[in-house]
Protein backbone atom coordinates (compact mmCIF):
# COMPACT_ATOMS: atom_id res chain seq x y z
CA UNK A 1 0.00 0.00 0.00
CA UNK A 2 2.63 2.33 0.89
CA UNK A 3 4.34 1.62 -3.07
CA UNK A 4 1.04 2.47 -4.05
CA UNK A 5 0.61 5.98 -2.33
CA UNK A 6 4.21 6.69 -3.47
CA UNK A 7 2.48 7.72 -6.97
CA UNK A 8 0.33 10.36 -5.36
CA UNK A 9 3.04 11.63 -4.01
CA UNK A 10 3.64 16.23 -5.23
CA UNK A 11 0.76 14.61 -7.69
CA UNK A 12 3.88 12.64 -9.45
CA UNK A 13 2.26 10.12 -10.85
CA UNK A 14 -0.54 12.86 -12.42
CA UNK A 15 1.86 15.38 -13.64
CA UNK A 16 3.91 12.57 -15.54
CA UNK A 17 0.65 11.34 -17.00
CA UNK A 18 -0.41 14.90 -18.35
CA UNK A 19 3.08 15.28 -19.59
CA UNK A 20 3.36 12.12 -21.43
CA UNK A 21 -0.39 13.46 -23.17
CA UNK A 22 1.16 16.79 -24.03
CA UNK A 23 3.93 15.19 -25.61
CA UNK A 24 2.36 12.34 -27.74
CA UNK A 25 -0.59 14.61 -28.55
CA UNK A 26 0.82 17.53 -30.44
CA UNK A 27 -2.88 18.74 -31.81
CA UNK A 28 -4.15 19.04 -28.19
CA UNK A 29 -1.17 20.25 -26.54
CA UNK A 30 -3.24 23.42 -25.59
CA UNK A 31 -5.68 21.23 -23.40
CA UNK A 32 -3.16 18.60 -22.22
CA UNK A 33 -1.44 22.39 -20.97
CA UNK A 34 -4.53 23.36 -19.23
CA UNK A 35 -5.42 19.54 -17.34
CA UNK A 36 -1.83 19.65 -15.93
CA UNK A 37 -1.45 23.03 -14.96
CA UNK A 38 -4.70 22.55 -13.53
CA UNK A 39 -3.41 19.18 -11.39
CA UNK A 40 -0.31 21.30 -10.43
CA UNK A 41 -1.98 24.72 -9.12
CA UNK A 42 -4.60 22.19 -7.56
CA UNK A 43 -1.04 21.01 -5.87
CA UNK A 44 0.02 24.28 -4.99
CA UNK A 45 -3.90 25.47 -3.42
CA UNK A 46 -3.54 22.25 -1.33
CA UNK A 47 -0.36 22.90 -0.22
CA UNK A 48 -1.47 26.93 0.92
CA UNK A 49 -4.33 25.50 2.43
CA UNK A 50 -2.00 23.02 4.58
CA UNK A 51 -0.10 25.81 5.64
CA UNK A 52 -2.87 27.97 6.52
CA UNK A 53 -4.73 25.14 8.48
CA UNK A 54 -1.90 23.27 10.18
CA UNK A 55 -4.02 20.40 11.19
CA UNK A 56 -1.56 17.82 12.52
CA UNK A 57 -1.87 14.35 11.23
CA UNK A 58 -3.59 11.62 13.48
CA UNK A 59 -1.58 10.22 15.99
CA UNK A 60 -1.77 7.15 17.51
CA UNK A 61 -0.41 5.66 20.57
CA UNK A 62 1.61 2.78 19.98
CA UNK A 63 0.49 2.63 15.73
CA UNK A 64 2.62 4.73 14.12
CA UNK A 65 1.80 5.94 10.52
CA UNK A 66 3.09 2.99 8.01
CA UNK A 67 4.22 5.40 5.93
CA UNK A 68 6.43 8.33 5.91
CA UNK A 69 5.43 11.99 4.66
CA UNK A 70 6.59 15.12 3.09
CA UNK A 71 4.68 17.34 6.25
CA UNK A 72 3.29 16.62 9.96
CA UNK A 73 0.59 18.58 8.11
CA UNK A 74 -2.89 16.89 7.12
CA UNK A 75 -5.46 18.48 5.75
CA UNK A 76 -6.43 18.47 3.03
CA UNK A 77 -5.33 15.53 1.32
CA UNK A 78 -2.88 16.47 -1.78
CA UNK A 79 -3.09 13.00 -2.64
CA UNK A 80 -6.72 13.10 -2.90
CA UNK A 81 -7.17 16.67 -4.33
CA UNK A 82 -4.64 15.92 -7.60
CA UNK A 83 -6.18 12.91 -8.05
CA UNK A 84 -10.01 14.24 -8.63
CA UNK A 85 -8.65 16.98 -10.50
CA UNK A 86 -6.33 14.78 -12.93
CA UNK A 87 -9.83 12.55 -13.04
CA UNK A 88 -11.76 15.93 -14.25
CA UNK A 89 -9.41 17.17 -16.28
CA UNK A 90 -8.05 14.19 -17.68
CA UNK A 91 -10.83 12.10 -19.29
CA UNK A 92 -12.37 14.09 -21.53
CA UNK A 93 -8.95 14.05 -23.43
CA UNK A 94 -9.69 10.57 -23.92
CA UNK A 95 -8.15 8.72 -20.33
CA UNK A 96 -10.55 6.09 -19.78
CA UNK A 97 -12.61 7.16 -16.72
CA UNK A 98 -12.95 3.62 -14.71
CA UNK A 99 -9.10 3.54 -14.88
CA UNK A 100 -8.99 6.72 -13.23
CA UNK A 101 -11.54 6.41 -10.79
CA UNK A 102 -10.13 3.30 -9.60
CA UNK A 103 -6.44 4.78 -9.27
CA UNK A 104 -7.91 8.08 -7.07
CA UNK A 105 -9.76 5.92 -4.69
CA UNK A 106 -7.45 3.48 -4.05
CA UNK A 107 -4.91 6.67 -3.80
CA UNK A 108 -7.41 8.27 -1.34
CA UNK A 109 -7.98 4.89 0.67
CA UNK A 110 -3.72 4.04 0.62
CA UNK A 111 -3.88 7.26 3.00
CA UNK A 112 -6.50 6.51 5.79
CA UNK A 113 -4.73 2.70 5.73
CA UNK A 114 -1.99 4.28 5.75
CA UNK A 115 -2.47 6.61 8.77
CA UNK A 116 -1.28 9.62 7.53
CA UNK A 117 -5.65 11.06 7.25
CA UNK A 118 -8.28 11.65 8.72
CA UNK A 119 -11.54 10.98 6.44
CA UNK A 120 -11.91 14.58 6.43
CA UNK A 121 -9.01 14.84 5.16
CA UNK A 122 -9.79 13.12 1.86
CA UNK A 123 -13.45 15.02 1.70
CA UNK A 124 -12.06 18.30 1.95
CA UNK A 125 -9.05 17.26 -0.63
CA UNK A 126 -12.05 15.97 -2.60
CA UNK A 127 -13.88 19.04 -2.44
CA UNK A 128 -10.72 21.42 -3.54
CA UNK A 129 -9.97 18.78 -6.31
CA UNK A 130 -13.44 19.00 -7.65
CA UNK A 131 -13.49 22.77 -7.73
CA UNK A 132 -10.24 23.17 -9.59
CA UNK A 133 -11.30 20.35 -11.76
CA UNK A 134 -14.80 21.65 -12.90
CA UNK A 135 -13.44 25.34 -13.16
CA UNK A 136 -10.95 24.08 -15.67
CA UNK A 137 -12.93 21.35 -17.82
CA UNK A 138 -15.29 23.75 -19.05
CA UNK A 139 -11.83 25.41 -21.04
CA UNK A 140 -11.15 22.49 -22.65
CA UNK A 141 -12.04 21.84 -26.21
CA UNK A 142 -14.75 19.43 -27.13
CA UNK A 143 -14.87 18.82 -23.82
CA UNK A 144 -18.35 16.81 -22.89
CA UNK A 145 -18.66 19.79 -20.42
CA UNK A 146 -18.70 22.06 -23.35
CA UNK A 147 -21.09 20.13 -25.77
CA UNK A 148 -23.93 19.13 -22.46
CA UNK A 149 -24.08 23.44 -21.91
CA UNK A 150 -24.66 23.54 -25.67
CA UNK A 151 -27.19 21.24 -26.31
CA UNK A 152 -29.10 22.83 -22.89
CA UNK A 153 -28.32 26.42 -24.60
CA UNK A 154 -29.92 25.44 -27.96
Amino acid sequence: MAHLSRLGEHAGFWLALGAAGWSLEPSRRRDWGIATGGVAATYVLNTAIKLAVRRRRPTLPGLPALTSTPTALSFPSAHTSTSVAATLLYEPLGVPLAPLLGLTAALAYSRIYLGVHFPSDLLGGAALGGAVGLALRRSLSGSRVDATVAERAS
